[in-house]
């Protein structure tokens, strides 16, 4: 079987490829690569596997022109910039000892060695510079059966890192049938190995639900989460029901994981997924608009035009209703509009507190309103 895109005519990949198989050596493309070009989805990054040594690797790029960037050596990587973009070369490694975070990985000679170690048959999957694919697992079978299942053992695939119990319901976002299902084997393995989540950090669950979220539709792997004891161990007290609803309110537009992640609930998110300061206070303000009734012009003034949208898909998810008829042409309405009422239409007459409480009524009318009083109303 061949690959193609345009990946493969890439010049500095194909120049690195040549100046390694020149020295003799195997250079390969890898994982999401191959994955995505199979599935007809966009790639974005190029990895390489060889057999031969980064030391190697370093000394051939840099005959070839290009710079060396030593990443990773303790991991067998180099960085090579092809052409300005960042080209990781791994060589095959097989692990020796794992910890459920980190491996301790000893070099591999054959392809065979290096797909051995992956998580999922269908990122163990090779392609030479002319397109032609290397498929020591069966990857492309599950692939085609839009199956996500783990290489070998599920359980010795997860107790190598426990994270990857989280990129088990990622890539089935991504990638698996929403009809077929998850994979009973590695679903069982996940909800028997949950726990061992708990010496994950903060940053790395938070970059996988991060994508996990902005998946398409997240829903029916969130579910499943759920199902298995495993939404509970990194986001206690989060539901997962209003995720679909909200999904589908959604109509298509862009995937936002952070509403996602307010329709999930929970507690201390910002902690459990270190969240940035900016992304807390957008969580909180969307959470606090939702179960208010402020109308959606009113959301649209208080929180922006984003934000204010966001809030009534939520509310209009949490709620099971659907949205209220031109609810986002309110919401941009009140993103431009600007209160009438300042504070020196209130002055000299009133100072201080009793002018910051007189403005705040006034607010109240205005946004009860719907945002159509005039100035002179307000100041009737």
């Amino acid at each position: 079987m061949k690959v193609s895109g345009a990946w493969l005519s890439d010049s500095g990949a194909q120049g690195l490829c040549r100046a390694l198989e020149g020295a003799g050596h195997q250079a390969l493309f890898v994982g999401g690569c191959v994955r995505n070009a199979l599935m007809g989805v966009s790639v974005a990054d190029l990895d390489m596997a060889t057999d031969a040594l980064p030391e190697i690797v370093s000394v051939l790029a840099e005959k070839a022109g290009f710079r060396v960037i030593p990443t990773g050596l303790q991991h067998g990587t180099v960085t090579v910039m092809a052409d300005g973009s960042p080209l990781e070369v791994t060589t095959f490694r097989r692990d020796v000892e794992t910890d459920g975070r980190h491996a301790l990985v000893a070099f591999a000679a054959s392809v065979a060695e290096d797909a051995a170690r992956r998580d999922f048959t269908m990122n163990a999957l090779y392609a030479d510079r002319h397109g032609m694919v290397i498929d020591p697992l069966g990857g492309i079978l599950d692939l085609r059966a839009r199956r996500v299942r783990f290489v070998g053992d599920p359980e010795r695939r997860i107790r190598e890192d426990y994270l990857r119990i989280l990129r088990f319901f990622r890539f089935h976002a991504l990638y698996g049938d929403p009809d077929g299902g998850l994979d009973a084997e590695g679903l069982s393995a996940c909800a028997a190995l949950a726990e061992g989540m708990n010496q994950l950090s903060a940053e790395r669950v938070g970059a996988e639900m991060r994508k996990l979220l902005a998946a398409a539709d997240p829903a029916p792997a969130v579910s499943a989460m759920a199902q298995a004891g495993v939404l509970a161990r990194i986001l206690p007290g989060a539901d997962p029901r209003a995720l679909a609803p909200l999904v589908y309110l959604e109509g298509g537009a862009d995937p936002d994981w952070l509403r996602r992640l307010a329709a999930l609930g929970g507690a201390e998110l910002e902690d459990r997924l270190r969240l940035s300061r900016a992304e807390s206070r957008n969580l909180a303000a969307m959470r606090d608009a939702a179960g208010g009734m402020e109308s959606a012009a009113a959301l649209g003034w208080r929180l922006g035009p984003k934000r204010g949208a966001d809030a009534q898909l939520l509310r209009a998810a949490l709620m099971e209703q659907p949205l209220p008829t031109g609810w986002l042409a309110a919401s941009a309405r009140g993103a431009a509009a600007h209160f009438p009422v300042t504070a020196a239409d209130l002055m000299p007459d009133l100072q201080g507190e009793a002018l910051g409480r007189r403005l705040r009524e006034i607010e109240v009318r205005w946004l009860a309103s719907d945002l159509t009083l005039s100035r002179a109303d307000l100041l009737a």
